[in-house]
């Protein structure tokens, strides 16, 4: 069955893992995530990961407990490495191959990222996760999506969320919210859409990087997004 796109980026935040929890990793909602990229995978799509950690550690939090910048995102960085060694042992049982690869050199855990061996992984149908972000302070994990996609010449960004798609204001909190069936960068900066920040829209445009946004907690979505279905807003040039 043909697909739209040959190699993918997959970007998750943290909280996605939570499920109906307030903290931490639901089982159900790991096993359904990886179910869903497995699917993915039978397809004969090449997939890099990135995780968020927000659902083991959150910036704020940080600064009330009077934590500095720097020494935040560190730690913000190995609660993606948390999420990262979760997920790869949730694709292994469904008998996905991966290979976790962290930004920060911890190699009794994780390959240190090495551009080519991650490329190449992927030509074997290796699942790679990415992991701690950028390795740099001040970097958010939308701006490591994007990067790693450009790094491994990805088709695309997909970023699973809890909605549909992109609206012009949340569709949670506004009924009358209108969904974009596409929209373009520079139209997603000038509304905030806040679809992913700043440094990551600039990137992905300046490399020409789709970025598709779907609902991940619908179970099957990334397989009909895969498969040419209309269930992701498009951001583009």
């Amino acid at each position: 069955m043909p697909v739209l796109y040959k190699r993918i980026l997959l970007k998750l935040s943290g909280e996605s893992l939570m499920g109906e929890q307030h903290y931490g990793i639901d089982a159900t909602a790991l096993r359904s995530f990886a179910e869903d990229v497995q699917e993915a995978h039978d397809l004969g799509v090449e997939i890099g990961i990135v995780f968020g950690g927000g659902n083991i550690y959150r910036g704020m939090q940080a600064e009330q407990m009077g934590i500095d910048k720097v020494s935040g995102d560190h730690m913000g960085m190995l609660a993606t490495v948390i999420n990262c060694i979760a997920f790869q042992n949730a694709l292994e049982l469904l008998g996905v191959p991966t290979r976790l690869q962290t930004a920060i050199h911890m190699e009794q855990i994780a390959e240190g990222f090495i551009r080519r061996r991650a490329m190449r992984h992927l030509e074997k149908g290796r699942v790679v996760v990415f992991g701690a972000g950028t390795g740099n302070p001040y970097f958010t994990t939308d701006t490591a999506a994007v990067l790693r996609a450009v790094e491994i010449e990805a088709d695309v960004v997909i970023k699973g969320t809890r909605v549909d798609g992109v609206y012009d204001k949340d569709p949670e909190k506004h009924s009358d919210a209108i969904r974009f069936s596409e929209i373009s960068y520079k139209e997603t900066l000038e509304r905030n859409l806040r679809v992913m920040d700043m440094t990551a829209i600039t990137m992905a445009s300046e490399n020409k990087k789709p970025i598709l946004v779907f609902n991940m907690n619908q179970r099957g979505n990334l397989r009909r997004l895969l498969l040419g279905e209309p269930v992701a807003t498009i951001v583009k040039e």
